[in-house]
């Protein structure tokens, strides 16, 4: 396998930041470089990484967007691959770099992309998200955009014919995949290659995240509509659906307000952002890149020992 380099993007992620780097560091195949873009971090992060063998690149917060931050981190980056990786993400197994690389074996495949999963204090509308959206079977060639750059990785030769879209408020990845997928190359799913991926977001947080995806779907394929029904099936079948689940896992009462909350603010923030029109201004950037985060496998875990990180060491 060629060199790779990682990239992270980090913004006061001195909670996290720590868990990945020392996941890294206990991979099976263990990358050339990483490379952390940080966009003003004042809570501890830069002294937290410093304690690793990472390459810190800094840029000013008013420049952020995710596609900006990546350019800058792979530009930097001398990686044949390189991986990109959410400061607020930590590898479940020692092969989580091995397998992700794995695809590009095949000269066709222009990205990869892994599984995510929450934690046991992850909401329960957002572990359905990510089940929905990250199923437990690889899918080689899955025959359309869709990826997530919170555990993906990209062939740099590509990168340097099309770098990522800087005026997206985000879904940048998967404006570049349907770039790559127009020149005839592949999207690889590796479910294998899987991250624990840590949100703790306010309902206003989860309608900022969902209304900016919004306004840059809308910008990358500007045929698309969502409608106020459109709104109200989808908030109405989601909240079915959570609350049957669940009342699965005898969680009905506890979990209510947070189901319709989440899919509340998903979903209008989803409407909101289609209905948005005119620039992306400072302001309005600021409020989707910089809120104030603080910071279970559904399956039988694989037949390969799970990472066991410091914090957990000291448990037992």
């Amino acid at each position: 396998m060629k060199s790779s380099s990682i990239v992270i993007r980090a913004y006061n992620e001195a909670e996290h930041i720590g868990q990945l780097l020392e996941g890294i560091s206990k991979q099976t195949i263990k990358p050339a470089e990483i490379i952390l873009v940080d966009s003003g971090s004042t809570d501890g992060t830069l002294e937290t990484a410093s304690q690793f063998p990472v390459k810190i690149v800094q840029i000013q917060p008013e420049r952020f967007t995710f596609g900006y931050s990546l350019n800058k981190g792979i530009s930097n980056a001398n990686g044949e691959f390189i991986i990109i990786a959410s400061a607020h993400v930590y590898p479940l197994y020692p092969d989580w770099i091995e397998q992700l690389l794995s695809p590009f074996e095949d000269p066709k495949v222009a990205l990869t992309y892994g599984k995510q999963r929450g934690d046991e204090n992850t909401k329960i509308s957002e572990q359905q998200i990510f089940k929905q959206w990250f199923p437990d079977k690889s899918i080689h060639h899955q025959g359309h955009p869709f990826c997530n750059n919170a555990n993906a990785a990209i062939r740099r030769a590509l990168w340097e014919k099309h770098q990522y879209n800087e005026t997206l408020t985000g879904l940048e990845d998967l404006e570049w995949a349907k770039w790559a997928i127009s020149q005839g190359y592949i999207i690889s799913y590796k479910s294998e290659s899987e991250v624990i991926h840590l949100h703790d977001e306010t309902l206003k947080e989860i309608y900022n995240r969902y209304k900016r995806e919004a306004i840059a779907f809308k910008q990358i394929f500007p045929q698309e509509k969502f409608s106020l029904m459109d709104f109200l099936k989808l908030t109405y079948s989601n909240i079915f659906f959570d609350l049957k689940q669940a009342s699965q896992s005898n969680s009905f009462l506890s979990q209510f307000n947070n189901i319709l909350g989440f899919r509340i603010s998903q979903f209008w923030g989803t409407y909101k952002g289609y209905r948005h029109t005119g620039s992306i201004t400072w302001n309005l950037r600021k409020t989707f890149y910089y809120p104030n985060i603080s910071t279970q496998i559904d399956t039988s875990p694989r037949k390969v020992q799970t990472i066991i990180y410091s914090e957990n060491e000291e448990k037992l």
